[in-house]
């Protein structure tokens, strides 16, 4: 299951996932990226994993993968928040071949991936 995360600046989107995502969960991030890239030039997008990577069906980790490269020149800041080292790694790996910068952040510095994805602070 993935779920809009509300109370964020306007300038970002965000969700968080739990449970098992199958690709009816992405379809719906899809069509609430897209409302956001139809209002703005910039995608500043947050997903913070409550559950593990296998949790995602085959079909799911696809969409989110289409997601990624048909925005590609949208793409600005995105954040993933998880306690999975090994996402949190590969997420400095994508942020090598991506445009826009992409940032790995565990789960107790969620307020700090708002600021950083909503481009209140910078960090380097």
């Amino acid at each position: 299951m993935i779920e809009k995360i509300k109370e964020l600046p306007e300038n970002m989107i965000g969700f968080k996932t739990a449970g098992h995502v199958v690709k009816g969960d992405v379809d719906f991030v899809k069509s609430e990226v897209r409302l956001l890239i139809d209002e703005t030039p910039k995608l500043n997008y947050l997903l913070f994993f409550d559950n593990s990577p296998t949790d995602f069906a085959l079909g799911a980790w696809l969409h989110e993968s289409l997601l990624s490269i048909k925005n590609i020149t949208k793409w600005t800041r995105a954040a993933i928040v998880t306690d999975c080292q090994r996402m949190i790694n590969f997420t400095k790996v994508f942020n090598t071949i991506m445009p826009g910068e992409f940032k790995g952040f565990k789960k107790e510095d969620y307020m700090l991936a708002v600021d950083w994805t909503s481009e209140k602070i910078d960090l380097d």
